[in-house]
């Protein structure tokens, strides 16, 4: 067992709880406006298809961020970027509120309160594994510290939903512009803790595994197919589970939101944090195969059943089916690359977000195609109430089932101690 001076691991412990707070902000820019769709959809009169882009181009710019980012964070270290990351967040969160009714097209204002937030939000995702995986810690508890942290996410999506429909339903949805603003205080604050609080060492380009050295090897590819797919499994769930459970199921909004995002983060975060406590003896490629093909047959359950309660539940259920397919894959590829530094976690969320863009956006496409080439399909299955999104759904199950296969190839020889961390 390593040891270390506890001075030593007491002088970061203000980093830490920034860093959990930092991948709260995360759960907040990324979950907030699919809440709101419905709002978006009925208020301002924008189509669903639409919505899906608003998803696809949060992750869109998380991504362009992501591969910026890999090329000088180890070089400038971690503190001004992270700072700038939530200055990021806050202000997009305000854009939101503002400028969807103070420009004319207020698709395009929310569009442009996507990309400020998205910027932070890419900048969050590259940087708060890399920090807290080189705080000092002893080696034993670095694998419960990284998946206490992951977990973070799921409480903060938790929060999100949870937060955002009790407001709702005490403002009423007319004054749904107050919560990304009271949203905003969480980064903005967290802002001023990141100036303050000590940072790691990023690590040394001489020790660091190339760009090129990760991209010329088959295992590591393999990882970014399986970032990609994992990606597209957890969000489009995610994005479209409330605007489904609403006009797909016919539930009212705050039941849906709770049962469905609500539940899928609850279940999510008990998952990863249960796996990062107890989960060091069990052999994490079964898991990944076997959680994978349980989030497909969670997607089928939702899309084809015709009681609304077990298609939430299938919903919710996803959740910790899911759970372990981002900090899974990040398990495996710093087993097998411990040096990758920063520029290999930027690759890794870079492959996640495209994951996270097109799953959306692709199930968006389809939903518009349940009125067209997927009619037959739409026909079969329960009604959705004309959004479609049963048929999409349907078809996204393919999604984990590629993720299985792909892990079930992914074979490495573990040197290395596994360390659950993800990009949420």
């Amino acid at each position: 067992m390593s040891s270390l001076p506890t001075a030593s691991i007491a002088h970061f412990s203000g980093t830490k709880k920034a860093a959990y707070t930092g991948f709260v902000v995360q759960a907040i820019v990324n979950n907030l406006a699919p809440l709101l769709f419905i709002i978006f959809h009925t208020q301002f009169q924008i189509p669903v298809a639409q919505l899906g882009l608003i998803a696809s181009l949060n992750f869109g710019v998380q991504l362009l961020t992501d591969l910026v980012a890999m090329f000088f964070v180890d070089r400038v270290g971690y503190r001004k970027p992270v700072v700038l990351a939530h200055v990021f967040a806050a202000t997009g969160l305000v854009l939101m509120a503002i400028l969807p009714g103070l420009l004319g097209d207020p698709f395009l204002g929310l569009c442009l309160a996507v990309v400020v937030y998205a910027i932070g939000g890419g900048l969050l995702e590259v940087l708060i594994s890399p920090i807290v995986e080189h705080l000092p810690t002893p080696v034993d508890q670095k694998a419960s510290g990284m998946a206490l942290l992951h977990s973070f996410y799921c409480w903060g999506q938790l929060a999100v939903v949870v937060g955002t429909t009790l407001l709702l339903g005490a403002i009423g949805q007319a004054n749904w512009t107050y919560l990304p603003i009271l949203w905003a205080i969480v980064p903005a604050i967290n802002t001023f803790v990141f100036m303050k609080v000590p940072m790691p060492d990023t690590v040394a380009e001489e020790d660091k595994t190339s760009i090129r050295s990760l991209l010329g090897t088959p295992l590591f590819l393999a990882a970014l197919v399986l970032m990609m797919t994992g990606g597209a499994a957890e969000l489009t769930m995610v994005q479209w589970s409330s605007f489904f459970a609403e006009q797909g199921i016919g539930v009212s909004k705050e039941m849906g939101d709770l049962l469905g995002p609500g539940l899928f983060a609850l279940l999510m975060g008990i998952g990863r944090f249960s796996y990062g406590m107890w989960g060091a003896n069990l052999d994490l490629r079964k898991l990944l195969i076997v959680s994978s093909l349980g989030a497909g047959i969670c997607y089928i359950v939702a899309s084809t059943s015709s009681n609304a309660i077990i298609s939430l539940l299938a919903c919710a259920m996803c959740g910790i089916m899911i759970c372990l397919l981002w900090p899974g894959t990040f398990s495996l590829t710093a087993a097998r690359f411990p040096m990758g530094g920063a520029a290999m976690f930027a690759i890794l969320a870079l492959a996640g977000d495209a994951g996270g863009t097109a799953g959306p956006a692709i199930a968006g496409g389809l939903a518009g195609a349940a009125d067209g080439s997927l009619a037959g399909l739409a026909a079969a299955l329960p009604s959705d109430g004309g959004s479609g999104l049963r048929p999409a759904l349907l078809l996204s199950a393919l999604v984990p089932f590629v993720f299985s296969f792909t892990v079930w190839r992914f074979r490495t020889t573990h040197t290395e101690r596994p360390v659950p961390v993800a990009a949420p």
